[in-house]
């Protein structure tokens, strides 16, 4: 049987700390284009979908236009970036990462820029929405854990199975036999709780993002984009410093 690793946050960190900082891009890209554009957000396709189906029904072609238009610029930007990791697996390209990040942070730019105010609605709410597709493809697994940096239903849900676990690993270890069953017990335990720890704090910093955009957009509107710009060329720079390991990527990849 294979022993769970001592710490989960310590064999990731640099994969942890990129999939924190994406989120809170995401909480900024995501808020900005609601408030600034046509009041739809642009990181996630549940609501969106939901949209759509009301749009539909009521004939409102033009909203039924936008919200088609984010469900096709999101699936084409997650695919671009998709494309691009396998790409670098296949190539051993171990900074593909990067190609991914800055594609996402050049979507944003288009949007942020003065030159960008002359973009129409459609174009906008397309180009965050393909830039959050690119993001949602550039990081999907952190060991065991399937993560998603621009929604958190996945997050808040698979945060509960984990603390259901550690309960269980709790009452697990009242009853264990022995002292190498206690240890075994301890180890997975504590694994299980520095994932519900991360998963929380992606759920907060997502918060804290949408928090953050707010409050810039009230200063700055479009502007605010600005700030999840800067946030991922710091990303970028722990790419270069440390890069993601794509081996996981394809070994852990949905399919």
């Amino acid at each position: 049987m294979v022993q769970p690793e001592a710490s989960f946050l310590q064999a990731r960190k640099s994969k942890v700390l990129v999939a924190l900082l994406l989120t809170f891009a995401s909480g900024i890209v995501d808020i900005t284009g609601f408030l600034g554009i046509i009041h739809l957000f642009t990181a996630h396709l549940t609501g969106i979908t939901v949209h759509l189906g009301s749009d539909l029904i009521a004939h409102a072609w033009r909203s039924a236009l936008a919200t088609s238009l984010i469900v096709v610029a999101f699936a084409g930007g997650s695919l671009f970036g998709r494309i691009a990791v396998e790409i670098g697996w296949r190539r051993g390209i171990r900074r593909i990462a990067s190609i991914t990040i800055t594609t996402e942070l050049l979507l944003l730019l288009c949007v942020a820029v003065p030159a960008g105010d002359s973009l129409s609605a459609y174009e906008k709410i397309a180009c965050l929405a393909a830039a959050m597709g690119v993001q949602t493809a550039t990081l999907t697994r952190i060991g065991p854990l399937t993560v998603h940096t621009t929604f958190v239903t996945g997050m808040v849900n698979k945060t509960t199975q984990l603390v259901s676990h550690i309960l269980f690993r709790t009452y697990d270890l009242a009853r264990a036999g022995s002292d190498a069953e206690r240890a075994e017990v301890r180890t997975k335990r504590k694994v299980e709780t520095e994932m519900a720890l991360f998963l929380a704090c992606v759920w907060c910093f997502f918060v804290g993002g949408a928090a953050f955009g707010t409050w810039t957009f009230g200063f700055w509107g479009m502007r605010a984009l600005f700030t999840a710009v800067g946030i991922l060329a710091f990303a970028l720079a722990i790419d270069a410093l440390w890069p993601l390991s794509i081996e996981e990527e394809k070994e852990q990849s949905e399919r």
